[in-house]
């Protein structure tokens, strides 16, 4: 008899690489996630393919990098022409539930015109079941509903729960986002998330199980419940990465130049007020930690656990005022370097961990060699069974990661305007080694020139080779272009260039024919 497949897809909304305290974070404490990744396989070098949320789920839900679904903003629409995590598990007999949210932007050549799904990139991705679907943008309608039954007074705009109290005991005496928000820890909406899921937990039975909970936290706003408002200081927070004053950090690059002067993305300048907001998002990560035990205890104690593929990951990281900057954008590390832990119930491998590059892309895959799927001709990514069962790194495995950034604002069209260029021309990518990091921009080099950084001699990378007319400048510059070049090559569309047709075999299917 086959054993039973539980599948627990979770991801973290804006979660740094770094945030986890069994990898040595000066700070932080993660108590659940170190006895998740003890129990399982970490992967220290995993990274999101896109940012922000939107671009960076296309690319994580289907497998496939941002220039191959060109779903490339909040907003952008996903093809139907791509299939997903959910479709494959629910043509394997599952049915895929989800609890939070996609951000996925439907297909318009899927509805009329004047279809209400064209109103919002919020939509939820084809194939899952929504028993929670609650966007932040539509101002989590279902959380609100549920602390309205527990007998909270809930505005109108339930957001407004996040705001300070400014009578606070400290409030004046701190920096403005110390201040807790207006419920207790018991009804943050990732308290919200947990009960819902396990309460369905509870009505599923002995049913197989495909759940994706998909967590808002630590995503702004940035302020905590009381309890975890105070539960890291300021004044003890790692001091930012990057360059000594904003302006030396702008100088860097006109893309950086840019970034440190836009609303909600400049840190701001005053020192105080920039750790507090480190030491918040800390507290955020710290409460969602916490609640994530009382989901795992749930699973331990009814048994699931022992039958339960875990998947935690991110959709992209946060860049926590390192390089005078908030939020997820650009080029930079902090935004792209994401968590990646997976607890595999039917492998005796443990307290494993991976120093390889990973990537978004390769969720897709490992989930459905786990299911026993066939991994769609779609994905760009590959399955890290391997990894999970100790046995090291598949042969021709990646020695870089890849992530991707197009800054194009149909809206406010700010990067059109300020650079003066077209809508087109507004995209990078990044090749990033452990020795080296290469960006390359979709615009001319008079606009928007290359970077390169030398990670061994210049890890805070704020010394740019070409800026700086390094010697080395050239032939760097030259080897990694042509890597960026082979890395596209090697992932254009293959939905037919594995098959021949043979006079004296018809059809011929190669389907590992990319390798």
């Amino acid at each position: 008899m086959e054993p039973t497949r539980n599948v627990l897809f979770i991801t973290l909304d804006q979660w740094r690489g770094d945030g986890i305290s069994l990898l040595g974070h000066p700070v932080l404490q993660t108590k659940t996630l170190d006895q998740l990744a003890r129990r399982g396989t970490i992967f220290k070098n995993h990274w999101a393919n896109a940012a922000p949320c939107g671009p960076s789920r296309a690319c994580l839900y289907t497998g496939t990098y941002l220039h191959r679904n060109r779903s490339v903003l909040n907003g952008t629409p996903l093809s139907q022409r791509f299939t997903n995590i959910a479709l494959l598990a629910r043509d394997a007999g599952y049915d895929p539930v989800l609890f939070g949210y996609t951000d996925t932007s439907i297909d318009p050549s899927t509805v009329p015109k004047n279809d209400p799904a064209l109103y919002s990139y919020e939509g939820i991705l084809p194939g899952f079941r929504p028993i929670v679907h609650d966007p932040f943008e539509a101002k989590s309608p279902m959380w609100a509903k549920w602390l309205a039954k527990k007998g909270i007074d809930v505005p109108s705009n339930p957001h407004d729960l996040y705001l300070p109290d400014t009578t606070f005991p400290g409030a004046t005496t701190h920096g403005s986002t110390w201040a807790p928000t207006r419920f207790s820890s018991e009804n943050s909406e990732t308290s919200f998330m947990v009960e819902q899921i396990t309460h369905y937990l509870d009505q599923n039975g002995d049913k197989p199980f495909f759940i994706h909970a998909s967590f808002i936290r630590p995503h702004p706003p940035r302020r905590n419940p009381p309890g975890y408002h105070d539960l890291y200081d300021a004044n003890d927070v790692d001091d930012p990465k990057g360059a000594q004053t904003k302006e030396q950090e702008a100088a860097i690059h006109p893309l950086a130049a840019i970034a440190t002067q836009l609303p909600r993305v400049g840190a701001p300048n005053d020192e105080g007020e920039k750790r507090q907001m480190r030491a918040t998002y800390y507290g955020a990560q710290h409460e969602v930690d916490d609640k994530l035990e009382i989901l795992f205890s749930y699973l331990r104690d009814s048994g699931l656990f022992e039958s339960t593929l875990i998947v935690l990951t991110s959709d992209h990281g946060e860049m926590g005022g390192d390089h005078w900057l908030f939020e997820k954008l650009g080029y930079w590390d902090e935004s792209y370097h994401i968590p990646l832990i997976i607890f595999d119930p039917y492998t005796t491998t443990s307290n494993n961990t991976v120093e390889h590059f990973t990537e978004s892309v390769d969720i897709v895959p490992t989930i459905c060699e786990w299911l026993g799927i066939e991994k769609p001709l779609q994905c760009d990514g590959f399955s890290l069974t391997q990894f999970i069962n100790g046995q090291g790194a598949p042969s021709h495995w990646r020695s870089e990661a890849h992530f991707e950034w197009d800054f194009r604002s149909p809206s406010t069209k700010w990067a059109e305007s300020i650079l003066q260029i077209p809508m087109a021309h507004c995209g990078l990518n990044v090749i990033r080694s452990a020795t080296t990091k290469y960006v390359a921009f979709g615009t001319d080099q008079d606009k928007l020139p290359p970077l390169i950084f030398d990670l061994q001699e210049d890890p805070n990378q704020i010394y740019d080779l070409v800026a700086n007319h390094s010697s080395d400048a050239a032939s760097i510059g030259w080897e990694y272009s042509n890597k960026a070049l082979q890395w596209r090559m090697r992932n254009d569309e293959r939905l037919n260039s594995g098959q021949f047709l043979s006079p004296s075999e018809g059809l011929i299917e190669e389907r590992d024919a990319w390798w």
